[in-house]
C-alpha cells in the first residue's frame, strides 16, 4: 500500500559527506511528521533527526551540528545531509514517516523503510 525506500549509503572515509534520500510511494494522501533513525549491531533504534509537516526540524546531541534534515512534499522525499562524517556514525539509516493514505484520511500510520548502510572509515 505504501512504501519507504531509502538510498544513498555507502562506504566513505571520515570527514566526508553522504546524502541519503527516501522515497514514499503508494496511495499516499499526506505525509506527517517523518524521521531519520539510525541502528547498529545488537541496540534498539535511535533517532537521528526529525522533520515535521511544515518543516520544524528536530535534532540529536550527535546529529544536531553536522546533519541536515528536509523533505520535498511535492516528491514525497526527506532527505539526510551527513558532513563531517565519523567512523561512529557507521550504521544501518532508516527512514520513517506518518503517513496518511486516501483509504485513511484521518488516521495515519507509521511506515519504515528498508534500511541503508553507512560505513565510515577512520
Amino acid at each position: 500500500q505504501v512504501q519507504l525506500v531509502e538510498s544513498g549509503g555507502g562506504l566513505v572515509r571520515a570527514g566526508e559527506s553522504l546524502r541519503l534520500s527516501c522515497a514514499a510511494s503508494g496511495r499516499i494522501f499526506g505525509i506527517k511528521t517523518m524521521n531519520w533513525y539510525l541502528q547498529t549491531p545488537g541496540k534498539q533504534r535511535e533517532l537521528v533527526a526529525q522533520i515535521s509537516s511544515g518543516g520544524s526540524t528536530k535534532y540529536t546531541d550527535t546529529s544536531r551540528d553536522r546533519f541536515i534534515i528536509s523533505r520535498d512534499d511535492s516528491k514525497n522525499a526527506l532527505y539526510l545531509e551527513m558532513n563531517s562524517l565519523k567512523p561512529e556514525d557507521t550504521a544501518v539509516y532508516y527512514c520513517n514517516a506518518d503517513i496518511l493514505t486516501t483509504e485513511s484520511r484521518l488516521y495515519s500510520r507509521t511506515y519504515w523503510g528498508q534500511g541503508t548502510q553507512v560505513t565510515v572509515s577512520s
